[in-house]
């Protein structure tokens, strides 16, 4: 799933590509996409590009005096970046094509979302604070006033384990599965850690991961091509994703927990005191 450092190279780019210029056509492939339907998709249409925003893993495509074109990607969603686009209507169908918005100038984007499960959404709102998930955003952490003690403040009392809390985007935006993975590693801290049983010293060393891995991330992506974002993010991982290699900081071999519909991955010697988690999925099945 694109988080908050693929979302803002995307908004960088789209920013430079998108801004001034005019869309002459939206063309919706997979209605299931869209999630609104007051104002309608062609009131966009006709209107010049005068921003690009991010809401924590939310892209907003902002017109000029007109609606916002507000994307949440989801697991499997990408952008798709075409400076000539294909002439002709795209035909609906079982292809991975959910959306496309065309401009002016003969360029546009593609919206498409891979496999099974349809979670990509599009909204066309008047203010991006109607969509919903945009409207619970808790603050962003690389927002200038996001500083070490409103972090500590939103931990405070939060007896969730500290891989579910940063995942949670009502409490801090943008954070996902894996850069979660990334941020306790850099903070050698288990994922199955109580955020309220954190030390002062504790809660500055994630905060400081925290930023820092978004950051470092963000710094990556920054100037890449959209087509060439999701292997950028892959290759600039530590342990998540990499079950089974060493541990570029330790050389323990990194594992992982299994849940249903996801899994993460750390470092036993960086994270956990050299004891492996409990895999509850992987006991299960060896019973």
């Amino acid at each position: 799933m694109p988080e908050l450092p693929e979302v803002e190279a995307l908004r960088d780019f789209l920013t430079e590509h998108l801004t001034g210029r005019e869309i002459v056509r939206v063309l919706p492939v997979a209605i299931s996409v869209l999630k609104t339907y007051d104002p309608p998709l062609t009131a966009l249409e006709g209107r010049r590009v005068a921003a690009v925003h991010r809401h924590g893993k939310f892209l907003d495509v902002e017109t000029a005096d007109g609606p916002h074109l507000v994307t949440h990607l989801a697991r499997a969603g990408w952008l798709h970046w075409k400076d000539g686009l294909p002439s002709g209507m795209p035909k609906p169908g079982k292809g991975p094509l959910a959306l496309r918005v065309a401009l002016e100038t003969g360029a546009g984007f593609d919206l498409t979302e891979a496999g099974t499960q349809k979670r990509l959404a599009v909204y066309v709102v008047a203010d991006p604070q109607q969509v919903p998930g945009v409207a619970r955003l808790g603050p962003d952490p690389l927002a200038d006033d996001f500083d070490e003690a409103r972090f500590a403040a939103l931990l405070d009392g939060e007896r969730r384990q500290l891989k579910g809390a940063l995942r949670d985007q009502s409490l801090i935006a943008g954070v996902g599965n894996a850069y979660s993975d990334e941020i306790l590693h850099a903070a050698k801290m288990s994922p199955f850690k109580l955020a309220a049983s954190l030390t002062d010293t504790e809660t500055a060393r994630l905060y400081a991961a925290l930023r820092g891995t978004l950051t470092e991330a963000v710094e990556r992506s920054r100037g890449i091509a959209a087509g060439r974002l999701k292997a950028e993010k892959k290759s600039g991982l530590r342990v998540h994703g990499r079950a089974g290699e060493p541990c570029p900081v330790c050389g323990d071999t990194i594992r992982e927990v299994s849940f249903s519909d996801s899994s993460l991955q750390y470092c036993p010697t960086c994270q956990t005191g050299g004891k492996p988690l409990a895999d509850r999925r992987m006991s299960r099945l060896l019973k």
